[in-house]
């Protein structure tokens, strides 16, 4: 009996050693994970700084290698040099030419990108003068519109500063892209891209019929008439649709003014239908200024001697990074529709 006790009390204290030694190894994996993955956060935040001049030249170089003899392409490095000389000579005796700094949004229905765009505008208000333009390009088919908002107005911080705007868009700025796209002094589309959009649209499907087939109640209490106008498995009213349009119709026409401020030059009334149009029919309408690729654009800044910068902040790419971002977005996500601000199904999209 005494064995069998002395046995117990000793698997016991190996099993609480055991435990304490796995919870220990287990924590300071978590906390060198935690710092890791706040490491790859902070190098997030670190702008990526690319000069476009040298990488266009270097293409331009190769290209030009394979086509050139071996004089031929030493009198062009000389030339090259020269010219370089005289540019650097003339910059002594004039003002410092225009730079152009280049940014990209890539957006999605949260216009998630806005993050990114605000530290790179951050960043650029601190070094640019009036003489510098900012090239955006922009590809977004729209999404919600507070998260549209809220990007298009840090667009508009450029503008109060003076600086000069230009958008391009090679694929796709509809609806809450365009919204961005609108602030710009200008807006540059390839030919095919997809432009306009000007509309807003919220669809809710209703499960109430299903529901009440299969005898389940379901109970909504609100305090406000209209806190909540449509509903997911609730039996919708005439009085709760007339309210949902109303708000539609209210957030259409702050979009039509917001667009009609920035372009006074466009037909609101014809243009803002919800319809869109590729690149040359939207330049016929007003809803951009040139047809053209960003590529066409750096280019050109570069050709004039301008310096091109293109700005952007590098993501982590490592799988522990990747892992830990998507479980605090999911966590992020399941937090906020939850228990903090739920979205309704309803939400307008822009």
């Amino acid at each position: 009996m005494d064995t069998l006790l002395s046995f117990a009390l000793d698997y016991g204290l190996f099993l609480a050693k055991t435990v304490t030694l796995v919870v220990a190894v287990a924590l300071v994996v978590m906390i060198l994970g935690s710092s890791i993955v706040a490491a790859r956060r902070e190098k997030q935040r670190r702008l990526k700084i690319e000069r476009v001049n040298e990488r266009l030249t270097r293409m331009g170089d190769v290209l030009s290698d394979a086509m050139e003899s071996k004089s031929q392409a030493k009198a062009r490095a000389k030339k090259r040099k020269a010219e370089a000389k005289a540019r650097a000579k003339a910059k002594g005796d004039a003002a410092r030419p225009a730079r152009l700094f280049v940014l990209d949004f890539d957006g999605d229905i949260r216009a998630s990108a806005v993050d990114n765009l605000r530290h790179a505008i951050n960043a650029l208000l601190q070094v640019v003068d009036t003489e510098d333009e900012v090239l955006l390009r922009l590809e977004s088919g729209g999404g919600l519109v507070h998260s549209y908002g809220l990007a298009a107005s840090q667009l508009e911080r450029l503008k109060t500063a003076g600086v000069r705007l230009t958008v391009s868009v090679d694929q796709i700025a509809a609806s809450g892209g365009y919204m961005m796209a609108c602030v710009a002094d200008r807006i540059v589309a390839a030919p095919f891209a997809i432009v306009g959009s000007i509309g807003v649209v919220a669809q809710v499907p209703n499960f109430h019929r299903w529901l009440d087939e299969r005898h389940i109640d379901y109970e909504l209490h609100t305090a406000g008439d209209y806190k909540r106008t449509l509903t997911l498995f609730g039996e919708n009213t005439d009085a709760g649709r007339d309210k949902f349009r109303a708000e539609l119709e209210n957030t259409h026409g702050l979009f039509k003014t917001f667009v009609g401020t920035h372009r006074p030059q466009l037909d609101i009334d014809a243009v803002a239908t919800g319809e869109h149009w590729y690149g040359r029919e939207a330049l016929a309408r007003d809803l951009v200024d040139d047809i053209a690729t960003s590529d066409d654009l750096m280019l050109t800044a570069a050709r004039e001697h301008r310096d091109v910068y293109a700005i952007s902040m590098p993501r982590a790419t490592g799988l522990l990074a990747r892992l830990a971002g998507q479980g605090s977005r999911a966590l992020s996500r399941l937090w906020h529709d939850h228990t903090v601000a739920r979205p309704r199904a309803q939400d307008p999209h822009v």
